[in-house]
């Protein structure tokens, strides 16, 4: 499985705190069936003022630990960049690193506040489609906008967003209202990929396996294969082609 969400750097964002962990999380991963992982440290201006050189740099060492401690995960690199103005510089500047391309585009992994969507978020999203940049909008599923009042999602829809759900959510392990709006975006077809967005062993592990079962309760084997494989790969390979 391919997991194109997850916080393993170690000490850069809210995610592994330091190596040591990285490599447990890792470890983790390839237990529970993940191959390549793509990790995707918040760039948060304010908060987590990261870029690619500084996620390039932790990235190559996190690499080169992975191959010493001969772990068969291949990992990627990107960002989950948090909407904001600021992203009007950053990305024309280079600073982004983006998840991959599908169809022409270059792929970026945006985050919405948590609480909701704010002023002017569909402005930005047709700012980036204009530039031939396709946002995934991470975890939809644990926006409380979304969940208040899910006709917002179908701006996004209308803007041709992909939209990342999280494995935990599908399973249930971020509440019933999570759950019951992952299953909502499922049942409409809009859902591209399930990921982990892995933090921690204990209350985020980097785990695909139990949302991919529960999303084929709902839409079937084959689909539901299909978002930690086949979709995320037609995302990222241009990553791993790259590495290979």
């Amino acid at each position: 499985m391919i997991d194109i969400h997850c916080h393993l750097l170690p000490g850069i964002d809210d995610g592994a705190a330091d190596l040591d962990e990285s490599l447990a999380l890792c470890r983790h991963a390839v237990a529970h069936g993940i191959t390549h992982s793509v990790v995707t440290p918040h760039i948060h201006p304010g908060r987590w003022d990261n870029d690619r050189a500084i996620i390039a740099e932790l990235y190559a060492a996190l690499t080169r630990a992975v191959a010493d401690a001969g772990l068969p995960l291949t990992l990627g690199m990107a960002a989950e960049v948090r909407i904001s103005a600021e992203m009007l510089t950053l990305i024309p500047s280079g600073k982004v690193p983006f998840l991959g391309e599908y169809g022409g585009e270059q792929v970026l992994l945006l985050e919405l506040p948590h609480g909701d969507i704010p002023p002017g978020a569909e402005k930005l999203v047709a700012w980036l489609r204009k530039r031939n940049i396709r946002p995934m909008i991470a975890h939809p599923e644990r926006n409380k906008g979304f969940m208040r009042d899910r006709d917002r999602l179908q701006a996004f829809v209308e803007a041709e967003c992909m939209f990342q759900l999280t494995a935990g959510a599908v399973a249930g392990s971020f509440g019933k209202p999570a759950e019951d709006l992952a299953r909502y975006i499922l049942e409409k077809g809009w859902a591209t990929v399930l990921a982990s967005d892995a933090h921690n062993l204990k209350a985020r592990p980097p785990e695909l396996a139990s949302g991919r079962d529960a999303a084929a309760a709902i839409i079937g084997d084959y689909e539901a294969r299909r978002l930690v494989t086949e979709r995320p790969w037609s995302i990222v390979r241009c990553q791993f082609e790259a590495i290979a």
